[in-house]
């Protein structure tokens, strides 16, 4: 059982930068540079993004709950796996509660609202934060686990991942509130901080697969 858990969160990542790259790829009018992920679950077809939300956010949960269920380098931080759950939770809740338009899509809209449509966009975004603020903390949590059990490669890598997200991330948020030099590239750096991050948690669910397949030393 705990090595199925383990192997979600080595799935989920790739299951869910695929689905969005394909769909927003042949969705007519989106532009994947412009425009960012969540849009893909509004108007014809909609749903599929919306689902690609609750699908790999249970196969994270499973994941957390593998991570619990193990010892060693791979789950030492309790914190840090509450909040890969807490991710988990919040690309289920932003599956469920649907974004307002932006950056004129879907078309006809207008670049940028003047307010929230009303609360389930508002959920939506309380929903994206575990994802792009809580996922950088659960790295640096697991950057100084790594580093006292002496995998100084890991937490380089786990840090260096930390600080690209954050980074990513708020330049993609620049790019949707319409800053002129980055507008057009806002999807562009909001899918380096989701691909960075997911990047992240497959590299460290494999890390854990291999070790629950050796068996104890």
């Amino acid at each position: 059982m705990d090595r199925v858990l383990l192997g979600c969160g080595v799935v989920a990542g790739p299951l869910f930068v695929g689905v969005f790259l394909l769909t927003g790829a042949l969705r007519p009018a989106y532009d994947p540079l412009r425009h960012p992920v969540s849009l893909l679950a509004l108007g014809p077809g909609g749903w599929v993004q919306s689902v690609n939300f609750c699908v790999s956010g249970l196969l994270y949960l499973a994941f957390a709950a593998g991570l619990w269920r193990t010892h060693g380098p791979w789950a030492a931080t309790r914190a840090g796996i509450v909040l890969v759950a807490a991710t988990a939770a919040g690309l289920v809740g932003a599956g469920i509660f649907p974004t307002d338009p932006v950056s004129g899509y879907p078309p006809g809209t207008p670049d940028r609202m003047t307010g929230r449509s009303g609360p389930a966009a508002l959920l939506h975004d309380l929903s994206s934060a575990p994802v792009f603020l809580g996922l950088p903390v659960a790295m640096l949590l697991w950057a100084r686990a790594f580093r006292r059990r002496g995998r100084q490669g890991w937490a380089v890598g786990s840090a260096g991942c930390a600080a690209a997200v954050l980074l990513a991330f708020v330049l993609a948020g620049a790019g949707f509130a319409q800053a002129p030099a980055l507008v057009h590239l806002g999807g562009l750096f909001q899918r380096v901080s989701i691909s960075v991050g997911m990047g992240w948690l497959t590299a460290l669910g494999a890390g854990a697969l291999r070790a629950a397949r050796a068996g104890p030393p």
